[in-house]
């Protein structure tokens, strides 16, 4: 598995989760629990995570999206 983003709004996961969803490209989201204990303050960060063989095309979903920026 390979971080995609990481990010503490959970509408900006949701949306991406269910766009990489639609594209048939499996995320998993680690930290989420972690992030509930600590409370609203966000000092924890969710983060998307794909397999190394979709990191590619989930990485140029963001940037289609607006969420990342391209690589040169």
């Amino acid at each position: 598995m390979k971080e995609l983003i990481r990010c503490n709004d959970p509408v900006l996961i949701s949306y991406i989760v269910a766009v990489l969803k639609d594209e048939q490209i499996e995320a998993i989201v680690l930290d989420e629990h972690t992030s509930i204990l600590e409370g609203s303050i966000g000092a924890i960060q969710r983060r998307i995570m794909v397999t190394e063989d979709d990191h590619a095309a989930a990485q140029q979903i963001l940037v289609d999206i607006g969420e990342a920026e391209a690589k040169s």
